[in-house]
C-alpha cells in the first residue's frame, strides 16, 4: 500500500474542507441525538392521551432523560485503548516511515473513532509536540495532525480515514469555540501535551456516538 505523502499542515487543510461539506455537516448535525424524552403518564383516575407511553414504558421509571444518562456514563469510562498491534518502541518514534511501510500489508479498514485511539496512543506513548508544521521533532514527538499520519503510516486506518478523523477533530474543536484549524490549536500558546490527549478523548467519544 503507498505511504502517505501529506503533511500535517495538508491534512489540517483538508480535514476543514471534508468538515465544512453539506455532505459532512449532515453527518454531524444531531449525532448526540438519541431517543424522544419520556412522555409523562397520565394522572390516576384520568384517561391517557393516545400519544403517551403505556405507563409501564422502563423510560418513565427514570429520574433523568436517557440521553444524560448515556453522556454521563460514557464521561465516567475512558475510551478503550487499541487491542490490534502495539506501537513501535521508542527508536520506531525516531526512524523514517518508509521503515514502517511494512505494517500496512495486509491490514483492514478502521473507523474514524479507533483511528483516533491509535493516535492518541501515539501521543501518549512517543509524545507531543507543536512545532509548526512538522510531522515530529527530534525525539519523535508528534503534534495532533502529526499523529493521525503517522497511525495511518502505521498501518491503522486508509488515507480517507485520515481525513475523517480529522473533520471530527475539527468539529469537537468547533463545538468548543475554537474557529481555526487543528495546527493552530495545537501551537496555540499555553497549550499541553494533556490538552491535546483531552482533546482527542472528547472527539472519540463524538465519533463513537456517531457511530464512526
Amino acid at each position: 500500500m503507498p505511504t502517505a505523502t501529506l503533511t500535517p499542515d495538508q491534512l489540517d487543510r483538508q480535514a476543514a474542507r471534508l468538515h465544512d461539506t453539506d455532505a459532512w455537516q449532515q453527518i454531524v448535525t444531531g449525532w448526540d441525538i438519541t431517543i424522544p424524552e419520556p412522555v409523562r403518564s397520565a394522572p390516576p383516575g384520568s384517561l391517557p392521551h393516545p400519544a403517551d407511553r403505556h405507563p409501564t414504558d422502563w423510560r418513565d421509571l427514570l429520574s433523568v432523560p436517557v440521553h444524560q444518562l448515556i453522556a454521563d456514563s460514557v464521561r465516567s469510562v475512558p475510551p478503550a485503548a487499541p487491542r490490534e498491534r502495539p506501537l513501535p518502541g521508542r527508536l520506531g518514534a525516531i526512524l523514517p516511515d518508509r521503515f514502517h511501510s511494512w505494517r500496512r500489508i495486509g491490514q483492514p479498514e478502521l473507523r474514524p473513532s479507533t483511528h483516533l485511539a491509535y493516535a492518541r496512543q501515539i501521543l501518549t506513548e512517543w509524545g507531543w509536540q507543536n512545532t509548526p508544521y512538522r510531522l515530529r521533532n527530534a525525539r519523535g514527538a508528534r503534534c495532533v495532525c502529526g499523529a493521525l499520519l503517522t497511525a495511518h503510516r502505521l498501518g491503522y486506518g486508509s488515507l480517507d480515514t485520515v481525513d475523517r478523523a480529522g473533520a471530527w477533530i475539527v468539529a469537537e474543536l468547533r463545538s468548543q469555540g475554537w474557529t481555526d484549524l487543528i495546527g493552530p490549536w495545537n501551537r496555540h500558546p499555553g497549550r499541553t501535551a494533556a490538552d491535546a490527549v483531552a482533546l482527542l478523548d472528547a472527539t472519540i467519544r463524538r465519533a463513537s456516538h456517531a457511530g464512526q
